[in-house]
């Protein structure tokens, strides 16, 4: 009865693994068939770095000369950059800081560099707009823009930005408000439309407050995006380079063709050395890989080659911690344990090895993230992603893997024994 379930249990598992290969590598229709939505394929999921789609890499170094330049400056300037590659609708960019007065920028499917240094160079113009389409306040009369807690008559805390400005801005606000109250004032960035608050009330304390934000999240990259048009910062652009799309196409084949074959030899590797534990391993390894890619597309990772390199890296810790639980296990039976017995003692006794060496692994990944940059980070971040969904294949998917084959092909041929001569040797 045990066999005949566990025969079906393996076939249906079988079918469905096959199944989520096929919807992995070519997605499904659904929306022809159910009228819901598409299932893209696991290429069209996950997005490229400028590495293995070509484009223009930009660094940006702030002009000092006008005064320091802070971290907050930085994290502004960062800010108007993105929303302005944004706006353009290409592939999300990389823009990270170097060092206390630079700015690294990726921008994935740029052919010219002209166009990306356009795009990114013009100093943030921020405009308050009255309904009538002229213009109120600029940049250049906020003081500050900040996240902080709104709470109305009833006591009752929202998320909102506070916004102070200078004395002509306070007095120029006070006017527009008192003539377009219960109408929207529009604020604009870069002629962008960040946000269109309705004046409530004349405010003539060079102070306020726009309410009705979804959440802390959205407040604060609102405020930070009114204060980068506050502040605006000049740079100078220190290094440029262009990568084209052929060149990235070959990076990303060529990556795609190595990660491949490292795979399917380490699969060949478990089969040969452990026959149906193998089996079990290789299956669950198909599990990990179809989870892993869906994960770096729900997390928007960007893939880069220094990341598929981390990801056959988890690959191989992965099938390591198999090896790990599958010797451990062999030691087990060789006690004289029964097949079930070995395999919960194995795992059980393995896990500590795994979850120590996993947990180190996810220490340096960290360290590399936090201090690194570019092309490390994006190693560092598919490492330690692996890392953890391989801890969920290896000690939970392969377990009941095993124990289905166990049932169906028996203990001596998926586990075969340590012989009592082999024992007293290692004794001695």
């Amino acid at each position: 009865m045990k066999k005949g379930k566990s025969i079906r249990g393996l076939a249906i598992l079988t079918l469905v693994l096959i199944l989520a290969v096929l919807i992995f590598l070519n997605g499904l229709p659904v929306s022809k068939i159910l009228g819901v939505y598409d299932i893209k394929p696991i290429k069209n999921l996950i997005s490229y770095g400028l590495d293995l789609t070509g484009g223009v890499y930009v660094v940006l170094q702030a002009d000092e000369s006008e005064g320091e330049i802070t971290e907050d400056t930085i994290e502004r300037t960062i800010a108007i950059i993105r929303t302005r590659i944004d706006s353009l609708g290409l592939n999300e960019p990389e823009i990270s800081q170097q060092g206390s007065n630079r700015i690294s920028i990726s921008i994935p499917n740029v052919e010219n560099e002209q166009q990306a240094l356009d795009m990114i160079g013009r100093t943030a113009e921020l405009t308050f707009v009255d309904p009538n389409g002229n213009v109120i306040l600029t940049g250049a009369n906020i003081e500050t823009a900040v996240y902080d807690t709104f709470y109305d008559t009833y006591s009752v805390g929202s998320p909102a930005v506070k916004i102070t400005f200078d004395a002509d801005g306070a007095s120029i606000f006070a006017k527009a408000t008192a003539e377009f109250i219960n109408q929207v004032i529009t604020i604009k960035l870069d002629d962008e439309i960040i946000s269109q608050p309705t004046v409530s009330a004349v405010i003539t304390d060079g102070e306020a407050w726009i309410t009705g934000i979804n959440d802390k999240s959205e407040a604060m990259n609102l405020a930070t995006l009114i204060r980068a048009g506050a502040l605006p910062v000049k740079f100078e652009v220190v290094q440029t380079s262009t990568i084209g799309p052929t060149l990235g196409q070959n990076s990303l084949q060529k990556g795609l063709i190595g990660g491949i074959i490292g795979t399917v030899l380490i699969l060949i590797f478990m089969i040969v050395f452990y026959k149906y534990l193998g089996l079990a391993a290789d299956m669950a390894l198909g599990i990990y890989i179809i989870l892993f890619m869906y994960i770096m597309a729900l997390l928007r990772v960007t893939l880069t080659l220094p990341g598929i390199a981390g990801i056959v890296l988890s690959i191989g810790m992965a099938v390591d911690a198999n090896v790990i639980i599958f010797e451990r296990i062999k030691d087990e039976v060789s006690l004289g344990k029964s097949a079930y017995a070995s395999i919960n003692s194995g795992f059980s006794r393995a896990f500590r090895t795994v979850l120590d060496a996993n947990i180190t692994t996810i220490i340096a990944g960290l360290a590399l993230f936090l201090f690194g940059s570019g092309t490390i980070k994006g190693f560092a971040l598919t490492l330690m992603i692996g890392v953890i969904i391989s801890m969920f294949t290896a000690i939970l998917v392969t377990k009941q893997l095993i124990i289905l084959i166990t049932n169906i092909f028996g203990q001596k041929t998926v586990i075969p024994s340590i012989t009592a001569e082999k024992e007293v040797g290692n004794v001695k």
